[in-house]
């Protein structure tokens, strides 16, 4: 880690301290602000509109922390998974999903992950460090750049479900968001965001309390704990007893549905008794239901559940009046799909 502190840390008025500190004029603060933030430059040197001896200034005393594009594939349904490196050179993964006009960004929040799912490939890495919140709005800074240029398009959507627990970095999670949704910086309307969280049902009780009115997804993808904590060992800490409660309090809190996701996965949890057990789970708050297609991993001894098998489960839910949609995968061919991201470079 660098010894200099990230300047994209400092609040404006941190800035503005700082320059009259030393010796600079207090309104420049606007100015680096502006461009580290909505222009994104990666160095001080890029600054072109402040005076030479402060860019030297800033970069004896800052790191802007910058997050590079180290690699991009291209899937033949039109995904785009990106490699980025971070400014230690550890690495990250993030995905351009597009589909007709709306352009979503999905982003990752660790560097590996702790959780251990068992059909996820990224809980096959161990967990190196959390991202800065910075780090975060890069990756979609980036992404929405390859929007531009690949698709004529802005991005409509962001989606926390790249690699990591958003939950366990939870504050430059929070931060990031603020970040993505301040009109000086981003200027997203929250309503375009989704966390998604393995379930840490104090944290998502807490994210509740943030008033930050962004969407939320439950990776749920068993509803009996026995078998919920065989594929997700989270769940031995995280019951479906304190999550269906730490849901309910999400739902009293903030009036937002949330999404329970649920990768259907042969012979593990896809037949009609775990149906009922879903619709059981889900009769206790307004939700909505997504039913994944399980993309196999080399990690991992798992099979994909054929479409006729998801139609009858997704037919079982529908019969109790549950709001379902069925995700078809995108990018499986590059591992760009859901349960695919392991921050490979080949």
């Amino acid at each position: 880690m660098p010894t200099k502190p990230f300047i994209r840390n400092s609040s404006l008025a941190d800035i503005q301290s700082w320059l009259v500190e030393n010796g600079f004029q207090k309104f420049r603060a606007q100015q680096i602000f502006e461009k580290i933030w909505k222009q994104g430059v990666q160095t001080f040197n890029q600054i072109n509109n402040i005076p030479i001896a402060l860019r030297e200034a800033l970069n004896v005393h800052f790191s802007i922390g910058a997050v590079q594009e180290k690699m991009r594939q291209v899937s033949t349904d039109g995904t785009i998974k990106v490699i980025f490196e971070l400014h230690d050179g550890k690495i990250v993964e993030g995905v351009l999903i597009p589909a007709g006009t709306r352009m979503t960004a999905c982003v990752s929040s660790q560097v590996g992950c702790s959780l251990d799912c068992k059909f996820c490939a990224t809980g096959y890495l161990p967990r190196e460090r959390n991202l800065e919140s910075f780090e975060i709005f890069d990756q979609v800074k980036l992404i929405h750049q390859i929007a531009l240029e690949k698709y004529d398009q802005k991005l409509s959507n962001i989606v926390y479900m790249g690699m990591g627990e958003p939950l366990l970095n939870y504050k430059n999670v929070v931060n990031s968001v603020k970040q993505l949704t301040d009109e000086h910086k981003w200027g997203l309307s929250p309503k375009r965001i989704t966390l998604s969280t393995s379930g840490i049902t104090k944290m998502i009780k807490k994210l509740a309390d943030e008033d930050l009115n962004v969407n939320l997804a439950l990776s749920l993808h068993a509803a009996n704990d026995e078998k919920r904590s065989a594929i997700m060992p989270i769940n031995d800490s995280n019951n479906l007893t304190d999550l269906s409660a730490a849901m309910q309090y999400w739902v009293g809190k903030t009036g937002i549905r949330p999404t329970l996701e649920y990768c259907v996965i042969a012979d593990t949890n896809a037949e009609e008794e775990e149906a009922i057990e879903l619709v059981k789970f889900a009769k206790q708050f307004p939700c909505k239901i997504n039913l994944i297609e399980y993309n196999p991993i080399s990690f991992a001894d798992f099979d994909k559940a054929n479409v006729e098998k998801i139609e009858n489960f997704a037919a079982i839910l529908q019969r109790h009046n549950l709001i379902v949609n069925v995700r078809r995968s995108r990018g499986k061919d590059i591992d760009a799909a859901c349960g695919q991201l392991a921050g490979k470079q080949d």
